[in-house]
C-alpha cells in the first residue's frame, strides 16, 4: 500500500504523537508499505526531505503551547502527493493538517482514517473559561471531525467511549499506539545510574519516584508534590523529568511546600536516546495525570523494567495491574498506601520488575502496524464495495 500519514506533530518536536507516528511510519515500512508525511515545518519556508513534506507555518502558543498553523500555500505541496497516488490517508490531528488530508482522500476518493489522540474535554483551560462549555465545545468538534472521516482510532477504551457518548457518526476502532520497545529493553547499568544520581545529588541510598512528561497544567504534577510533602523527611526523592509550560508554576509550589532537593528534583529536558536511562534510574514510575488518552510514558516505564503507581483512570484498563506491575491508587491517602506498600518490601521489586517487561510486550511498535495495517485494508474494501479484508487483531 501507498500510506500517507499527516500531523501537525513531527519530529524535532517530541510528544507522543511523533512518537506514534514514527514508530507507525517505520514499522509499516518494515511491512513493505510506502509511506510519506505531510506535516508542518517549524518555520514559513515549505519543503521535502526524505519523502516528508514540510508546510510553513507560525507559532500558535496562545492555542496550546508549542502548536503551530499553516500559513504556506498548499496547492502544488497537495498536487505532488495526490499524484504520487495514496491508497489512504491517515490523519493524526484535527487542524491545519487534517483539512489537507480531507482534501486528499476526497480528490483520490479513497479512505480517511484519523486517530484520537487528545481528549479535550481535559485541555479546556486552554480555551475556555467553562470547563462546561468546553466540553460541549470539545463534543460537537469531535463530531465534525467524525463526520469527515472513514473511521477513527481509539488509543484506548477509554477514548472509544468518550466518541460514542459524544456521539460520533463512524466507526471506532480500538488500535493502542506502540512504541519502539528496544531502547528500553536493555538491563540497567548501574555505573550510568550512580552517574546520573551523582549529577543531580541524590544520595545512593534514596527511594526514586520518576515522572517522565511534558509540565502542563493537564498533567496534574501539583498532586505528586503534594503526595511528597506528606511523606516528610523519608528518604523518598520526586524526580521530574521534563520541561513545558507549567515548570515555574511547580518550582514555586513545590517551594511552598518546603521541597528541596534532594526531597524534588527538576531534571529539565534530556536527550531523547537517554530517555530509558532516566526511567530505569526510578524504582517507581509515578503520574498522577487523568487526560492521557493512552499514555506512552506509562508503556515506557514498565517496558524499562520499573513498575508504576498512577492515579487510577480507564486508559490504564489492561495496562497497569495492581500488584503485578504496579499500582493504580484513587487518592493521596491510597497513594501514600500504596507507596508504603512498595518501600515496606523491597524484595518484590525485582519480580515486580519483570512482570513490567513482560507487560509492555503487547504494546510493540510491530503489533501496532499489524494492526493498523488491518484498519486500512478493511477500510479501503468497503470503499471498493467488497467485503472487509480481514479482521482487526485484537
Amino acid at each position: 500500500m501507498k500510506i500517507l500519514i499527516t500531523s501537525d506533530w513531527y519530529a524535532p518536536a517530541v510528544n507522543g504523537v511523533v512518537t506514534s507516528v514514527k514508530n507507525l511510519r517505520r514499522e509499516l515500512e518494515r511491512r513493505g508499505h510506502e509511506v510519506r508525511v505531510l506535516t508542518l515545518s517549524q518555520s514559513r519556508r515549505s519543503w521535502e526531505k526524505d519523502d516528508v513534506t514540510y508546510l510553513g507555518s507560525i507559532a500558535a502558543g496562545l492555542v496550546y503551547p508549542g502548536a503551530r498553523l499553516r500559513t504556506a500555500l498548499a496547492g502544488k505541496w497537495v498536487r505532488r502527493l495526490v499524484d504520487w497516488g495514496p491508497d489512504v490517508v491517515h490523519s493524526q490531528c484535527e487542524f491545519s493538517t487534517f483539512f489537507l488530508a480531507r482534501r486528499i482522500a476526497e480528490e483520490r476518493n479513497i479512505p480517511l482514517v484519523h486517530t484520537y489522540h487528545t481528549v479535550y474535554e481535559d485541555y479546556t483551560h486552554y480555551f475556555s473559561p467553562s470547563v462546561r462549555f468546553g466540553r460541549q465545545a470539545a463534543a460537537v468538534f469531535s463530531r465534525w471531525v467524525a463526520a469527515r472521516t472513514d473511521c477513527m482510532i481509539a488509543p484506548t477504551g477509554k477514548v472509544r467511549l468518550l466518541l460514542q457518548n459524544y456521539g460520533v457518526s463512524c466507526p471506532v476502532f480500538v488500535v493502542p499506539s506502540g512504541i519502539d520497545l528496544a531502547p528500553f529493553r536493555r538491563e540497567a547499568d548501574p555505573w550510568r545510574s550512580a552517574v546520573l544520581r551523582a549529577s543531580l545529588d541524590i544520595p545512593a541510598e534514596r527511594t526514586i519516584l520518576v515522572f517522565v512528561g511534558r509540565l502542563a497544567e493537564e498533567k496534574n504534577i501539583d498532586e505528586l508534590l503534594c503526595c511528597r510533602a506528606a511523606l516528610g523527611d523519608a528518604a523518598v526523592t520526586l524526580l521530574i523529568v521534563g520541561d513545558g509550560p507549567d515548570r515555574p508554576r511547580l518550582t514555586r509550589q513545590a517551594a511552598a511546600l518546603g521541597l528541596t532537593a534532594p526531597d524534588v528534583v527538576f531534571a529539565g529536558m534530556v536527550p531523547p536516546e537517554q530517555v530509558a536511562d532516566w526511567y530505569q534510574l526510578g524504582d517507581l514510575f509515578v503520574s498522577a495525570s487523568t487526560s492521557e488518552t493512552q499514555g506512552l510514558t506509562y508503556i515506557e516505564a514498565l517496558a524499562a523494567g520499573v513498575p508504576a503507581l498512577c492515579r487510577a483512570d480507564p486508559c490504564l484498563t489492561g495496562i497497569l495491574r495492581n500488584g503485578e506491575n504496579g499500582w493504580q491508587y484513587r487518592d493521596e491517602a491510597d497513594f501514600q498506601s500504596k507507596l508504603a506498600d512498595f518501600l515496606a518490601q523491597p524484595h518484590r521489586r525485582e519480580r515486580l520488575a519483570r512482570s513490567a517487561r513482560a507487560s509492555a510486550e503487547e504494546f510493540s511498535a510491530q503489533r501496532f502496524a499489524e494492526r493498523m495495517e488491518a484498519v486500512y485494508e478493511e477500510q479501503i474494501a468497503h470503499r471498493g464495495g467488497t467485503e472487509a479484508c480481514r479482521e482487526v487483531p485484537a
